[in-house]
């Protein structure tokens, strides 16, 4: 038995005290086989559990007729499943109702709260280090994709568990973290299927000169501009070696901070020294990648809408100054458009590594509406750009907190 102290959490609810306990997990295991004879003309939902303790999930329905090996057994919500194959990879979790009544091969094994441990304190503690270390070592085989679980062998090993109502309040706790996590991770993937669907109407699509979803006060066809008419283009860092990277006074926009988004500032920079040689960005600057290993990622664009001086282009881009009168948003977001993004992806050359020219480009043809709509259209997709970072923020945050909570609240 390890020293009292060594079984206290280090973040615990109030109400209760004293030492956890170890036990060997076969001793609070309930694992249980609710056996199955399959009917040919009967349909059946079958489950997979995934890996990096993503849940279980269905992976559809099969007659029992199309279910070749027959040894099958039924599940009920709040089951405890482990993938004897995939259990190395976090391929465990809790039963969902909607899974109610699902089968599962002997692939699986299930395990039923009882009065020592319930399902969802074991679904916690099976997603920590400790645990995925006593899986590995359970575990036998060459190939780590091919590891065979010895659940008997695991099942020698121990755990250290608190009592039922200690493990109610912190399974509680974790499902409303949860369900925190899951609310904002559902608001941020809907506005991201808002913008992409927004990127489509709110731009002129196939040959069209007006969009199909427009602000309230605009009409009249959008004008068609080549790019290159609108400005001028500049080359990125030139005759800088690795060496020149990673330190100094001056600041370059990094390749990713260039593809990642379509407004860049200094947060996407690093770090080299000043050079009055090179062409310092300036507020607006349009920049485009040169390079990608697929022809739809080639020519990704990103505006420049820093403040810093003494900031430079990274060598595998190149840059856009418009000289006509344009929103610098607008331009952000109509460069990355489905109908944009199509030309760009057209104009890539190469077989294992994509490029694009300046040249061609520049050749390329753009949409514009009057200036204002510009205005309007841009500070539209600005603000869901902010929303979708807002949620992603706090998801970061929220994941966080679980992560450490997941440390520091067990022993």
């Amino acid at each position: 038995m390890s020293d009292t102290n060594n079984m206290v959490p280090e973040i615990r609810f109030r109400e209760f005290s004293g030492g956890w306990r170890e036990k060997t997990i076969g001793k609070v295991l309930s694992e249980t086989n609710r056996a199955i004879v399959l009917q040919d003309d009967v349909e059946y939902e079958l489950i997979t559990v995934r890996r990096r303790n993503e849940g279980v999930v269905s992976r559809g329905h099969l007659y029992g007729r199309q279910i070749l090996v027959k040894n099958y057994s039924q599940l009920e919500a709040g089951d405890f499943l482990i993938s004897k194959r995939q259990v190395v990879h976090g391929a465990t979790g809790i039963v969902p109702g909607s899974l109610d009544g699902a089968i599962v091969s002997n692939e699986y094994l299930v395990a039923v709260g009882n009065c020592d441990i319930s399902t969802e304190f074991l679904a916690l503690i099976c997603k920590r280090p400790a645990m995925y270390r006593k899986f590995f070592l359970s575990s036998y085989g060459v190939v780590i994709e091919k590891l065979f679980f010895d659940a008997e062998d695991w099942k020698k090993r121990t755990i250290t568990i608190p009592r039922l109502s200690e493990q109610t309040q912190i399974g509680s706790y974790f499902k409303s973290l949860d369900r925190m996590i899951e609310l904002h991770q559902r608001k941020h993937d809907k506005l991201v299927t808002l913008k992409q669907a927004m990127l489509q109407k709110m731009f002129p699509q196939g040959g069209a000169t007006i969009p199909e979803i427009r602000f309230n006060g605009f009409e009249g066809e959008w004008e068609p501009r080549m790019l290159g008419s609108l400005g001028n283009t500049f080359s990125g860092l030139s005759g800088k070696t690795k060496a020149a990277f990673g330190h100094g006074n001056g600041g370059y926009v990094t390749y990713m901070g260039v593809f990642s988004s379509p407004l860049s500032d200094e947060s996407m920079t690093g770090l080299i020294e000043i050079d009055a040689s090179q062409t310092e960005v300036e507020f607006g600057d349009v920049f485009f990648t040169t390079s990608s290993e697929t022809p739809e990622d080639v020519g990704m664009s990103s505006v420049w809408v820093g403040k810093a001086d003494n900031v430079y282009l990274n060598s595998f881009c190149f840059g856009f100054r418009p000289t006509t009168p344009v929103d610098h948003l607008f331009l952000a977001y109509v460069l990355r458009s489905q109908e944009f993004r199509k030309s760009i992806s057209f104009l890539a050359q190469g077989i294992s590594r994509f490029n694009i020219s300046k040249r061609k480009t520049m050749e390329i043809e753009l949409l514009l509406p009057c200036k204002k709509e510009q205005e309007k259209v841009g500070a539209y997709f600005h603000s869901v750009d902010r929303l979708i970072a807002k949620h992603a923020t706090q998801l970061e945050k929220l994941k966080n907190i679980k992560s450490a909570c997941l440390e520091k609240m067990f022993v």
